[in-house]
């Protein structure tokens, strides 16, 4: 067995996140034109969850729900880009506000790795961190 086999025996990888939501049609419709996220087919489970795919085959599932967790900006999906600026422009010609980590509207931080990242809401509230690590 290798180092790498040994840190990850069981070659776990993502396979996606679920978040619920109060209106799963206006969600839907925020991560589809906002993210450009593809939706895809949810396996017969009906119109109260709705399955999406980002461009490297990993599953995002939105559940309508009237539970509603606490949203803070420290539990946030992270997505990233090769073009954090062109991505800022497309939000503000939308009216999305999107802020740094400390809050400044309209502005990156840059994290002590180099990585700068900008932060916004869904329509749930939900925080959604945006950088450009190009792993």
């Amino acid at each position: 067995m290798n180092s790498s086999s040994a840190q990850n025996p069981f070659n776990l990888r993502k396979d996606h996140d679920a978040l619920l939501v109060k209106d799963v049609n206006v969600s839907a419709k925020f991560y589809r034109e906002i993210f450009g996220l593809r939706e895809i087919p949810n396996g017969g489970l009906g119109d109260h969850i709705r399955w999406f795919e980002l461009g490297d085959k990993i599953q995002f599932h939105l559940i309508e729900s009237e539970e509603q967790p606490e949203k803070k900006k420290g539990f946030h999906l992270a997505l990233s880009t090769d073009d954090l600026e062109a991505f800022m422009e497309f939000l503000k010609s939308k009216n999305i506000h999107f802020e740094n980590w400390p809050g400044i509207k309209g502005k990156t931080n840059t994290r002590p790795d180099g990585i700068k990242q900008v932060y916004l809401q869904d329509p749930d509230g939900y925080w959604i961190e945006v950088n450009n690590n190009s792993l």
